[in-house]
């Protein structure tokens, strides 16, 4: 019989709170074409939060960073008052999936380090609530890393290059824009004539 092969490696991306179990980031993937075999095991949120519950009892008391839960091979690291965790099927590779949570953490949770001062997404993202006030630059950066349970990137430096916030002087700039009708029809006189001088020194 012939393997089923599959892009999909990723079952879930999870990031939960070890104290009780609660849900900061969760995303479930499986494939648009899934059969009985394929499909997300975990369809509803009712099934989803019963299994994050006994994820989070059973990696508090393992001493290791890969365990086997509930048929599916999970790699996990802890981060400050976080936990990490990525799941996948039983065929898929523990190195594939370990590299995908260290791309996670390194450009999303770790402390800036010597090695990567330009490439991190957020800096100093070790906690919780710091995590949920900068939710959208996480998200990005597992849609960045898995897309429908593929993995498409786990270069950290290459993730953080396509997910960082705007640097402060050109947020900066942004504020002294007026926006007013008036400032707005300065902006297009000024193009105009902008416009009108370019035209005259081509001819």
């Amino acid at each position: 019989m012939a393997p089923n092969l599959s892009l999909i490696s990723v079952n879930a991306i999870l990031i939960l709170s070890p104290a009780d179990g609660t849900r900061i980031l969760a995303k479930y993937f499986h494939p648009p074409h899934a059969t009985s075999a394929t499909q997300n095991p975990y369809p509803t949120a009712k099934e989803q939060k019963l299994f994050e519950k006994g994820l989070v009892e059973k990696t508090a008391k393992s001493n290791n960073d890969i365990i086997l839960y509930d048929s599916r091979i999970v790699v996990f690291k802890a981060e400050s008052d976080v936990m990490l965790y990525v799941v996948g099927g039983t065929e898929e590779n523990e190195m594939l999936l370990w590299h995908t949570l260290l791309a996670l953490r390194d450009r999303c949770i770790r402390k800036k380090d010597s090695l990567a001062d330009n490439g991190l997404c957020c800096r100093n993202i070790t906690d919780k609530r710091t995590m949920l006030e900068n939710y959208d630059i996480v998200s990005l950066a597992v849609d960045e890393i898995v897309d429908d349970g593929i993995i498409l990137e786990t270069d950290p430096a290459t993730i953080a290059s396509r997910v960082s916030r705007p640097p402060k002087n050109e947020v900066v700039g942004m504020k002294n824009l007026d926006l007013s009708e008036q400032g707005l029809l300065n902006a297009w006189e000024f193009g105009k004539r902008q416009l009108a001088e370019r035209l005259r020194q081509g001819m």
